[in-house]
């Protein structure tokens, strides 16, 4: 149909020019009705949804499934649960039971949100097509609607094409389609394009010849409209959060398939030392320990290189710079300050002091949380603030002064105690946010700062052999493990305990 239409039009055109008809004005209309036609349907700046489609029997891929997705063992339940709406469709209406429409997979980057968006497309024998929200973006108005609608009807004609009776339509990054309506002055074309997928999932009904679900996934809930989220449209919201240790080793455990790992790695460890790490994360840092283990012409990936990519990960990648001795110094008696400090506050803390350049650190203490922790006393908290002074407080007493590089650690010492205040923990007691005036919450903040710079001046004025005996072997090995670290300090006369206990 459209190449008859292209030629009557080019007919038309030859005709009128025979006639004597200037026809520079059609040719130019018919250039930017082209233009625009192209640009709603995605061609002219390689705008495409992806699809993806089921391995061929005997190509040697496998297909996304829920056993590929670890550490999210409940949100996984919740989703598998949802869609059973779509694989027993015949009982769902015999029931009388709304289909569901949408589902919403919320929570921090890299926690497998796609994985789990396929895995499901998978696990309901649906058609899946990916778009990413920033694709309805555009500058000419209607655009974005107009790549809806196409969405919406491309998910329906795949599907029939495919002989299947579901597709699924999975939105990344849906914040940037679904945001709150109203708050881009000027420029309509942001609610036009919501209205419309609005409108889309309004007319998603049980009697279609194909069911279509759509699967959002968000790191910002906080920032889509209401009528988004209402029932009817995106039904279920799933928490996608970070893994817990018994998530890091299911994660672990799976990406280690197919790599040869040595005997003294210890996966458990591994996830115990790996707090706050995203399965993105995980992936990566086992990558990288393999790359290192390449590089060191090593046939298996052993322990010294998974500790060098958990360091990777966190600072990242090692730099070739080399300050000077004095500097090299200053910098060890920093770290060990901190360290020391870590350990009397929390005695086994330490993972690791170094003094090695990585990322916008010239050197850095790596601490291994006991556990995974969702709730801090107000001891813990204002122990963290005496851990992020320690480096500056032992500069102070080596030296007779500080230095530019603990700049960072101020900025994380006040957030601390901010935090503090306003969770009730301070002087000031239980105070509401936003009616506490900026003043009051400056004031107790360096309240809060003063105490514990001078609770760890007193513990390491007490301790200056032991701090400068530490420093000079951080100097010279560049690295000194939390074992070696608490051997020496219990050879010192200082058990671990005890220092705590005085503290």
């Amino acid at each position: 149909m459209k190449e008859v239409l292209v030629g009557l039009a080019a007919a038309v055109v030859v005709l009128l020019a025979a006639n004597g008809v200037a026809v520079t004005p059609f040719l130019l209309l018919g250039l930017i009705a082209g233009m625009v036609w192209m640009l709603a349907e995605g061609r002219s700046a390689g705008w495409r949804f992806e699809v993806v489609e089921a391995p061929a029997p005997g190509s040697g891929h496998a297909p996304v499934t829920f056993d590929d997705v670890g550490g999210q063992e409940v949100p996984k339940r919740e989703l598998m649960e949802a869609l059973e709406f779509v694989r027993k469709a015949e009982k769902v209406a015999r029931l009388g039971i709304r289909p569901l429409k949408g589902i919403l997979l919320a929570g921090p980057p890299g926690t497998g949100k796609t994985l789990m968006a396929k895995a499901a497309a998978h696990y309901t024998d649906s058609v899946f097509l990916s778009v990413s929200g920033s694709q309805f973006v555009e500058m000419y108005a209607g655009i974005g609607a107009q790549r809806v609608r196409k969405l919406f009807r491309d998910a329906r004609e795949l599907a029939r094409r495919q002989g299947k009776d579901s597709a699924m339509i999975f939105i990344d990054e849906i914040e940037v389609l679904g945001g709150r309506r109203g708050q881009h002055a000027g420029h309509v074309e942001y609610d036009q394009t919501l209205n419309q997928l609005l409108v889309e999932m309004d007319g998603l009904t049980q009697s279609d010849p194909v069911r279509v679900l759509v699967i959002g996934a968000t790191n910002r809930a906080d920032l889509l409209d209401p009528a988004l989220l209402r029932p009817g449209r995106f039904d279920r919201i799933v928490q996608v959060d970070l893994p817990d240790r018994e998530g890091r080793l299911h994660i672990l455990k799976i990406h280690a398939r197919g790599k040869p790992l040595a005997d003294d790695v210890d996966l458990e460890a591994v996830a115990r030392d790996t707090f706050g790490f995203s399965g993105a994360h995980l992936e990566n840092l086992l990558n990288e320990a393999a790359i290192l283990a390449m590089r060191a012409g090593r046939e298996r990936i052993g322990a010294q290189e998974i500790r060098d990519a958990i360091d990777k990960v966190m600072m990242g990648e090692r730099l070739d710079r080399k300050p000077r001795r004095e500097e090299l110094w200053r910098v060890s008696c920093h770290e060990m300050g901190h360290a020391l400090v870590a350990e009397l506050v929390r005695p086994g803390a330490v993972a690791s002091v170094t003094v090695t350049s990585r990322g916008r650190a010239l050197g850095y203490m790596r601490q291994t949380p006991v556990d995974d922790q969702y709730l801090y006393t107000r001891d813990e908290l204002l122990g963290q603030v005496a851990v992020c002074l320690g480096g500056a407080v032992a500069e102070e007493i080596v030296f007779g002064g500080r230095s530019t590089g603990s700049a960072a650690d101020f900025e994380q010492a006040a957030q601390l105690a901010e935090r503090i205040v306003h969770a009730g923990l301070s002087n000031l007691g239980i105070v509401h946010r936003e009616r506490l005036s900026p003043a009051a919450l400056h004031e107790e903040i360096q309240r809060i700062l003063r105490q514990e710079e001078q609770r760890v001046r007193e513990l390491l004025s007490d301790r200056q052999t032991v701090l400068k005996e530490l420093a000079r072997k951080l100097l010279e090995d560049e690295v000194v493990p939390g074992d070696e670290l608490r051997d020496r300090l219990s050879r010192s006369g200082f058990e671990p305990a005890s220092l705590a206990a005085g503290s």
